[in-house]
């Protein structure tokens, strides 16, 4: 999933970029910087949201198991549930 949205993200704001931000007109030639800004804060923050989505739906939680063999020695192991 991560290098998947990873990816899609980078295209997204490449393409935003090369598309609000690039200018060609006989007065002014380039990309606007603040234009850039922008589109990279809009695009980092709707990567945030999706990951923190993606996480909290992803169903990862663990538990610590906590097990004594007898000896005076406990074990600590942790395992990932489904």
């Amino acid at each position: 999933m991560g290098l998947g949205l990873t990816t899609s993200i980078l295209a997204l704001a490449v393409g935003a970029i090369l598309k609000f931000a690039l200018t060609e007109s006989p007065y002014q030639h380039g990309f606007n910087i603040h234009t850039v800004g922008v589109i990279l804060m809009i695009v980092g923050g709707l990567g945030t949201i999706l990951c923190v989505i993606g996480f909290a739906t992803s169903g990862y939680r663990s538990r610590r198991v906590v097990r004594d063999d007898g000896v005076s020695q406990v074990v600590t192991q942790d395992e990932r549930l489904p």
